[in-house]
């Protein structure tokens, strides 16, 4: 491996979100920002929102529903 090419990773960096929060990472920058984390990721979070514009859940809600009836009968 050839020396003193690499940059040098042992800077301690504060990566701040768009939500406010802070880490504390080691990266080549003095400075990080972000726009999501796994704080406000909504994945992470549990705050995921189905974004519906054609109708799509529903219309599978209720063919899922006209289907569990038929195979109860």
């Amino acid at each position: 491996m050839k020396k003193d090419i690499h940059p040098k990773s042992s800077l301690k960096t504060k990566a701040t979100c768009a939500c406010g929060r802070e880490y504390e990472v080691l990266s080549t920058m003095p400075e990080i920002h972000i726009e999501i984390c796994s704080s406000c990721h909504p994945f992470f979070s549990g705050n995921e929102k189905i974004i519906d514009t054609a109708g799509r859940v529903e219309r599978f809600n209720k063919r899922k529903a006209l289907a569990s009836t038929k195979k109860k009968k």
